[in-house]
């Protein structure tokens, strides 16, 4: 995978391609339907995929909290794992916002990222104001001589796969269920911090991994696996919340212990992936329980991972 973070003066390999189009937030089984198409459309070509840095919404509504399923190096690998080669990350700011439907599908697709096939959903949009709608798109690739594939949202019986319905099963404590939307676990990156080593004297040592600019899923405590750089994956127990009972925390983090693992994990990038969650996040009474309580998430996290 080689990310791209302009469209302006692309060495020749990377233009020409297929392109999926879509900010594919999660990159998850309907975008992954997209991806299909383009690449079926033309299997000749390069498969590629637009998308932006930051989220539109993150640009137009910054005091939002936050609620990214995906930052870019994650969104990569998801999407080099469907198969993609480029990914065009094209940087969403004032200039991008205030383009044209008709500049950008000039400017941008046609000179310079040299597009020969588009895909999309049916309510993809793009341009200022979001003007280059479906029936723009068409009749702009039309007039292009270059093909469009417009792909049906992908449905199950609960209705359409989208990032807002992921979002929504991980905020109701519901991670196998964004699993099963997103075609893997849902997983938080990130560095490990020194904390104040309370889980090391409660006898369980935690890796503690602030979210960022991720969603924020139920606050509770989950079954997750935790994969190190090395590859080498752990299951274990996380707490994901503000931790009320040691005087709370101004901002919720991933406290996780790795059943197994005895090293030093501080400034590593771990990959946590939430399996199940067990219960949501309460305060104790006083050390002593919460400690019990531990013992008895860490024999359930076991049982459910089979670890």
């Amino acid at each position: 995978m080689i990310v791209h973070s302009g469209w302006q003066g692309l060495p020749a390999e990377a233009r020409g391609a297929t392109v999926a189009l879509g900010n594919m937030d999660g990159v998850h089984l309907g975008h992954r339907a997209v991806l299909a198409a383009a690449h079926q459309a033309r299997p000749d070509l390069p498969l590629a995929a637009l998308t932006f840095e930051p989220h539109p919404r993150e640009f137009f509504r910054p005091e939002d909290p936050p609620f990214r399923l995906t930052l870019l190096p994650a969104k990569a690998a998801a999407l080099a794992a469907a198969g993609a080669r480029l990914c065009y990350a094209l940087p969403f700011d004032a200039e991008l916002a205030a383009m044209s439907a008709e500049a950008f599908f000039r400017e941008v697709l046609i000179a310079g990222l040299g597009v020969r096939h588009l895909a999309c959903g049916p309510d993809f949009a793009f341009g200022y104001r979001r003007g280059g709608n479906l029936a723009f798109l068409r009749a702009a690739a039309e007039a292009a001589g270059i093909g469009l594939s417009v792909v049906p949202h992908l449905t199950d019986a609960e209705g359409i796969v989208s990032s807002t319905r992921i979002r929504r099963e991980l905020q109701g404590g519901y991670p196998e269920r964004a699993a099963a939307l997103l075609g893997r676990p849902w997983t938080v990156p990130g560095i490990v911090e020194a904390g104040d080593r309370r889980g090391r004297s409660l006898g369980f040592p935690t890796a503690n991994i602030p979210l960022g600019r991720h969603l924020e899923p139920a606050r509770g405590v989950y079954a997750v696996t935790v994969t190190l750089p090395d590859g080498r994956e752990f299951p274990g127990v996380a707490n994901i919340g503000r931790r009320p009972t040691l005087g709370g925390d101004p901002v919720s983090r991933i406290e996780a212990h790795l059943f197994g693992f005895g090293g030093d994990l501080y400034g590593q990038e771990l990959q946590v992936a939430l399996r199940h969650f067990l219960r949501p996040e309460r305060r104790f009474p006083d050390l002593a329980a919460l400690a019990a309580q531990i013992r008895a998430d860490a024999e359930e996290a076991r049982r459910l991972l089979g670890a």
